[in-house]
């Protein structure tokens, strides 16, 4: 039966490849990138796309008219976008950390509560997070406003599941460890990941549609090295 999925984070990594995954599965999807046109290349049918910053207040907007207009609900929502920033804590300025907190948090928790009234029964909300976020994980110099903020995705989940658990929508969160994108190589480079970006997304893609018969609220770890 095909979902209605909407993804962010969709120009490049993970999110592009979930996106070719749920289509070529035969769900519909609307994939939100700042950068529309990798996804526009595609020409997939079932596949909408617009620019969306989650920076941008207006932007959220163009998402319930979308949902309104076109679907009028939505069954998947995976929150992948995310700000990666490698810089000595020193260094890093009260302006990096709002751009990089703005992206991890408060961006996921305005979409959230803007597709909300549009979630149908049996719902899942799907948060990327990172093992950099995962207490008692391994910690990496450098990353104080990146893991932060995706420890800070990882309560805000926890939350949620517990506030709308009585209206039979699950919230999840994958901690996800070093997977081989874009991002990653802006950030470290040179560095080889053990995974790559459509393995990551096969598994999202399956945890997205199954696994919330069997969680809500919880955090999995998806990484292969410990801790």
């Amino acid at each position: 039966m095909s979902k209605h999925i909407i993804i962010t984070g969709t120009s490049r990594g993970i999110g592009f490849e979930l996106v070719k995954l749920f289509a070529e599965a035969g769900h519909k999807v609307l994939a939100l990138s700042r950068n529309e046109k990798p996804i526009q290349a595609l020409k997939i049918s079932g596949v909408s796309c617009f620019s969306f910053n989650l920076n941008d207040n207006l932007a959220y907007k163009k998402v319930s008219d979308f949902i309104k207009a076109e679907w009028g609900h939505v069954d998947v929502l995976i929150n992948n976008a995310g700000a990666l920033l490698n810089k000595p804590f020193l260094d890093t300025t009260l302006s990096d950390f709002e751009y990089v907190y703005k992206t991890n948090v408060y961006g996921v928790s305005e979409l959230i509560k803007t597709v909300l009234p549009y979630l149908s029964k049996g719902s899942h909300v799907v948060n990327i997070s990172s093992m950099g976020g995962v207490q008692g994980s391994m910690k990496f110099a450098g990353l104080s406003a990146y893991s932060s903020s995706k420890a800070a995705v990882i309560t805000l989940t926890e939350l949620l599941a517990e506030e709308y658990k009585d209206n039979n929508i699950a919230f999840n969160v994958l901690a996800l460890g070093a997977v081989q994108t874009e991002m990653l190589e802006e950030a470290f480079p040179g560095y080889k990941a053990p995974t790559t970006a459509l393995e990551m997304a096969s598994y999202i893609l399956n945890f997205a549609l199954r696994g919330h018969k069997f969680y809500n609220g919880k955090l999995l770890q998806v990484s292969n090295s410990t801790p």
